[in-house]
């Protein structure tokens, strides 16, 4: 790093273009992931230097960033070049809720920004330890979640965990717990099996297609396809591993499964 704190960073990801601005410190950015929607004012002001697991290298050296901040093994061909062409890169690879409070406090530190980062993140982990306890009692909806549909990818980690703090139950908890997206592919006998009460869907990239959901061989068994259960949360709100997914991602979830329990009542979940 060439200076502290950073003064010219690049963000190849969302999560830390959003945790930047939340912290006050986004004229440090000058450049994001083109996916970066968070504020809605990142696509105006700053220019946009990669995808997810490409990137304009002569553009981001030409930025002359003092920093770059990366994410996950699918930028590692990424951060290797920019490593050897003598650029600083902080690599994130957090996968559940713990992980994204420690990415916002380690942002925090990297900026000089310690305190604010504290406080934001003990104020998500307190808004969701509430929610968990409003949310304790019965019943306890069974809930899949669908990152991918072709072949079928179960939620990950943060996924899992903010499920179970709006008062679900992720019907593939050991699936969550892995890193890599192969290892959570699920089948559809496994689906048809778990009896979710609600599927949430969210298909990173592009729209999820309910109608094919509901018309999948077998899937008119499962008490949310039954019931009509099937919702999209957007992918910038639940596959980003920060902010969004703490706050409006969770929120998504919340409102999902509340009405489902407004359904069900006391009769509670499906067995």
């Amino acid at each position: 790093m060439r200076r502290f704190p950073p003064e010219r960073i690049v963000c190849l990801t969302e999560e830390t273009v959003e945790t930047l601005y939340l912290l006050g410190e986004e004229d440090r950015i000058v450049g994001v992931s083109g996916y970066a929607v968070r504020p809605a004012r990142v696509r105006k002001e700053k220019p946009r230097v990669s995808a997810f697991t490409s990137a304009d290298l002569p553009k981001i050296l030409a930025l002359e960033p003092d920093l770059v901040l990366a994410f996950s093994d699918m930028q590692a061909e990424i951060v290797a070049d920019l490593a050897r062409a003598g650029i600083s890169v902080h690599l994130f690879n957090q996968r559940d809720v713990a992980g994204c409070l420690a990415m916002i406090r380690t942002v925090g530190a990297l900026v000089g920004a310690s305190g604010k980062a504290d406080a934001l993140a003990q104020g998500y982990a307190h808004h969701l330890g509430a929610a968990a306890l409003d949310n304790a009692g019965p019943p306890r909806l069974k809930v899949y979640f669908e990152e991918w549909d072709e072949p079928m990818i179960s939620g990950i980690g943060w996924v899992s965990e903010l499920i179970g703090y709006a008062g679900g139950d992720d019907v593939f908890p050991l699936q969550a717990r892995e890193a890599a997206a192969k290892d959570r592919i699920v089948t559809s006998e496994q689906v048809i099996a778990a009896r979710p009460d609600v599927i949430l869907a969210s298909w990173c990239g592009k729209r999820v297609n309910v109608a094919r959901i509901r018309e999948r061989p077998g899937w008119d068994a499962i008490p949310a396809v039954a019931a009509g259960r099937i919702h999209e949360i957007k992918s910038p709100l639940i596959l980003q591993p920060g902010p969004a997914a703490l706050t409006d991602g969770f929120r998504a979830i919340r409102v999902a499964l509340k009405g489902a329990q407004a359904v069900t009542g006391d009769n509670g979940a499906s067995t």
